[in-house]
Parts: C-alpha cells; sequence; structure tokens
C-alpha cells in the first residue's frame, strides 16, 4: 500500500509518500480502508520530535490520528463490526496512524460513521470534537447561562467548541482573524473578537465564566485570560498551561485528550440530526501531506484539513 511516513524526527521535509507493507489486523482490531484522516497540529509536534517523552513512536511512524473508512478485514475476536461498515475514530497517538490506504484500528475505538455527510467528512470530527466536548463538559463543566470565551475559535477544536457550547445554552464569545469571522459566526458565536485588532481584555465588557484557551501563548497573555474570569471560574488550555488565580478561586486546567467511542457515536448522531456543522476548510491527496504541514507552520489552515488516499 502507499502510506505517508516519516523515518526520522524533522521539519515537514521528513514526510515521505512511499511504499509500506499493508498492516494486518491483530486479535481485536479491525482493518479499515482509510477514506480519510485529518491534519491535527498535533501530529505536527509528533513529527518534529517535541513529544518524544510523551509519546514516543516507532520509526518509520505513519501519522493521522483521526480516521474515516471502511472496515475491510476483522481480527480475531471482533463481533462489533462487520464487513463494509463506514467507522470513524481517534486513534492511538503512539502506533501507526491513518496517513495511508490502510490501518489496522483496535475495534473499541470505532464508531458508526454520520450518514448524512461524505465518508472522507468524518475524519474531521474525532480528535477536535472529542476535544471541544471533553473541555468544555468534563473539565470546565460548563452550563447553560455562563459565558464562555474560546480563545482561538477558528481552528478545528475551536468551530467545534463554538456549536457545542451554544447547544448547551452559553453565551459564545470567540476570538478569530478575518478569514475564520464568516466560519466562527455560521457555527453560532454571539461576539467575535478580531485578534488581529485587539485583545479580549480590550472587547470584554463583562467578565466570563469560563475560557476555553485552543492557542500556544505566553505566561502574561493567558494571565490576562485569567482574569477576565469571574471568581469561582475556570480556564482550561489544551495547549499552553494555563495560570490560576487561588486569590479570586479561579481553576486552570489541562487537558489530554482520550479516546471515546460512546461519545463519537454521540456526535455523529448530532451531525446526521443536523445540530453539528462540520466544516472541512480544504482536502489534499497524501502525496501534499508534507505541504500541509508548511501551511500548518505557517499559520495558514482554517478549521479542519483533510488527507485523502486518492482524489
Amino acid at each position: 500500500m502507499k502510506a505517508v511516513r516519516f523515518h526520522q524526527y524533522g521539519d515537514p521535509t521528513v514526510l515521505h509518500y512511499e511504499d509500506a507493507a499493508r498492516p494486518e489486523p491483530a486479535a481485536g482490531q479491525v482493518l479499515v480502508q482509510v477514506a480519510a484522516t485529518s491534519f491535527n497540529p498535533v501530529d505536527a509536534a509528533i513529527r518534529a520530535g517535541y513529544l518524544q517523552q510523551v509519546f514516543s513512536v516507532a520509526l518509520p511512524h505513519v501519522p493521522g490520528i483521526d480516521v474515516a473508512g471502511t472496515v475491510v478485514r476483522l481480527g480475531d475476536g471482533v463481533t462489533a463490526w462487520a464487513l463494509g461498515d463506514q467507522v470513524f475514530g481517534y486513534l492511538p497517538m503512539v502506533l501507526d496512524g491513518a496517513a495511508a490506504e490502510f490501518v489496522a484500528v483496535p475495534a473499541d475505538l470505532l464508531a458508526a460513521a454520520p450518514s448524512g455527510i461524505p465518508l472522507a467528512d468524518a475524519a474531521a470530527l474525532p480528535a477536535a470534537a472529542l476535544t471541544a466536548w471533553q473541555a468544555l463538559f468534563e473539565h470546565a463543566e460548563l452550563q447553560a447561562g455562563q459565558r464562555l470565551l474560546v480563545n482561538g475559535a477558528g481552528g478545528g477544536v475551536g468551530g467545534f467548541a463554538v456549536q457545542l457550547a451554544k447547544q448547551a445554552g452559553a453565551f459564545v464569545i470567540a476570538t478569530a482573524s478575518p478569514r475564520s469571522t464568516a466560519a466562527v459566526g455560521a457555527d453560532g458565536a454571539d461576539q467575535i473578537v478580531d485578534y488581529t485588532a485587539t485583545t479580549p481584555a480590550e472587547a470584554l465588557t463583562e467578565p466570563v465564566d469560563v475560557v476555553l484557551n485552543l492557542v500556544s501563548a505566553s505566561e502574561a497573555e493567558l494571565a490576562a485570560l485569567t482574569g477576565l474570569v469571574r471568581p469561582g471560574g475556570v480556564v482550561v488550555s489544551t495547549a499552553t498551561p494555563a495560570v490560576a488565580d487561588p486569590e479570586r478561586g479561579v481553576r486552570a486546567l489541562g487537558m489530554q485528550l482520550r479516546a471515546d467511542a460512546n461519545r463519537l457515536a454521540a456526535l455523529a448522531k448530532a451531525v446526521d440530526a443536523g445540530e453539528l456543522r462540520v466544516d472541512v476548510s480544504g482536502r489534499y491527496p497524501l502525496t501534499q501531506a508534507a505541504e500541509v504541514h508548511e501551511h500548518s507552520a505557517a499559520g495558514l489552515i482554517r478549521g479542519k484539513v483533510l488527507l485523502l488516499p486518492a482524489l
């Protein structure tokens, strides 16, 4: 089969589109013919070697932690899936990923793909939508009527976070650049702050209950975000560690995404019910994986970008 792999850590030029052995599903796994994977910033961090101490991968390594595709072979003991089933899921970071024509996946990590969108587009959901859900409802415990600031709403996680928070009855303030304003507005943001022209501290006239930070920021910038939170509130950060304010009872939480097939199934139902929009901003063949990584490094990616085995 064809796959994208890197044989050493480094910049995007270490990514190679090449022949690789087709994996065989072990017991408890299924073999998925990949319709698409999606780019996530962690893919670039792993490729660059920044996360070696946390996610140690065997080289050569196939990136791609999101997958959508069709089950084509069952490993021993798998009864939950049948040949031909269309599935999607979030893959372990330390195993070979889905930037390939086929990938072997633990069966219990998969959910039935939504039927109301193209199968490939389901690859935009797993990591980003799960991150948004877990950050908002498991960590921040967001409630109806609360005010939420999503810092970095123009990315893949941000778009889902805005939608999910609005459905939960929150008032959503989102920071975004002008190129992302239309998409963030379509996601339902009540107020959009153009971070290229002003700061949230300058734009907000009332405190918020929750800050969800999705971008790398300096300690001073994070402290400024914490200052926007009312006493007893919370800052959740998926990037740079958040800054707490114990004197005012403002908590600071980081998070590490975990697989959750049951939540993926619920998200798929929300997509099919028209309650959750999947915004795919670009589709590229696997042959252009290095180019996508370069675009990310240059800050040129909005929303979710897919990588497909064939276009």
